[in-house]
């Protein structure tokens, strides 16, 4: 009899691990995190909520993984997510329009803004006091021919009624080597690099652009029209951490973050990382949340557009979709 029922009582353990073993299994996966790979086109302190998001974890609150990876060069940012080596681009939003243009049938689509200025200061020579009728005639090192930096310069000085050269012939990534070495009177940086040419003597910071270029969807996450589709659930939870991590920044203290972004920029000082984003602060550099406002956005069409780089105009809403913002 002892030995029925203990046939009994193995026989139940197994049915009832049996149901149970599937169910366990797909809770190990719903609990994976999904991998997502995030091409920045610069590593700048102008990004403190994403670093921010990142460290806290608010990626991995919505079920991501995320790897940030530094790919220099809004062109390049477009190129890896239109190849599909990363799933998302942090760059401006002007290069969606070049993308769309080409007539690509999976567009870019900008679906989180974040910064809303151009993140850039005008570095001088001598630290004497600045008016912008001191750039008449001087050598400006602008960046890349078409890229936001230079095209939000060349609008502002149209605006400002200011005839300058603006060099578009150095690459982005090699401004400050290249006004180190002697060439142009400014040059446009952002930081940590205008701050680390300050301390080192080599130029005094004079100016924000983005004080005097106005609002824009300066840098916005894209994704290919069709990642989005498929993966709205991804988009909605990204989105949603990077509103945390605009939410984070700009209600904490300098000091609180220069703690969080130290690990992301080890070559800085902690003093140094605060008043970096004291100074991004003081203009104002980022969105209230992820919302791509209409008239941000057709500010930077005005912008492209004096810069000879739009072919046809671009609907507001076919390269903007703001409907994983919460």
């Amino acid at each position: 009899m002892k030995k029925i029922i203990f046939l009994i009582i193995i026989i139940t353990f197994l049915i009832i691990f049996s149901f149970l073993y599937p169910k366990n299994k797909n809770t190990e996966k719903n609990n994976k995190l999904e991998k997502v790979k995030v091409a920045e086109v610069t590593h700048s302190i102008f990004y403190t909520p994403l670093y921010v998001a990142h460290s806290l974890g608010y990626f991995k609150e919505n079920g991501l993984d995320v790897e940030i990876i530094l790919t220099s060069g809004a062109d390049k940012v477009a190129s890896a997510v239109m190849s599909k080596d990363v799933q998302i681009g942090f760059c401006g939003s002007e290069q969606t329009v070049y993308i769309y243009n080409r007539g690509a049938k999976d567009y870019l689509v900008n679906f989180a803004g974040m910064t809303k200025k151009d993140g850039s200061f005008l570095v001088s020579r001598d630290n004497k006091k600045f008016d912008i009728n001191d750039l008449n005639n001087k050598v400006i090192l602008g960046g890349r021919n078409g890229g936001m930096p230079a095209m939000t310069l060349n609008y502002t000085l149209y605006k400002k009624g200011i005839k300058a050269n603006v060099d578009t012939s150095v690459d982005f990534a090699s401004l400050s080597g290249a006004f180190i070495g002697g060439n142009g009177d400014y040059v446009t940086l952002f930081e940590p690099t205008a701050l680390s040419l300050e301390k080192e003597g080599y130029g005094y910071v004079v100016e924000s652009i983005g004080n005097l270029g106005g609002e824009v969807p300066y840098t916005s996450f894209n994704a290919l029209k069709s990642y989005i589709d498929k993966n709205p659930e991804v988009i909605k939870g990204f989105s949603k951490a990077i509103n945390k991590g605009i939410e984070y920044t700009k209600n904490t203290d300098n000091k609180e973050l220069a703690k969080i972004l130290i690990d992301y920029f080890p070559d800085s000082s902690l003093e140094d990382i605060e008043k970096v984003v004291k100074r991004y602060k003081d203009i104002d550099s980022w969105y209230d949340n992820t919302y791509i406002t209409e008239n941000s956005w057709n500010n930077m069409i005005d912008i492209v557009k004096y810069n000879g780089f739009l072919e046809k105009e671009v609907k507001y809403n076919t390269l903007v979709n703001n409907d994983y913002n919460e």
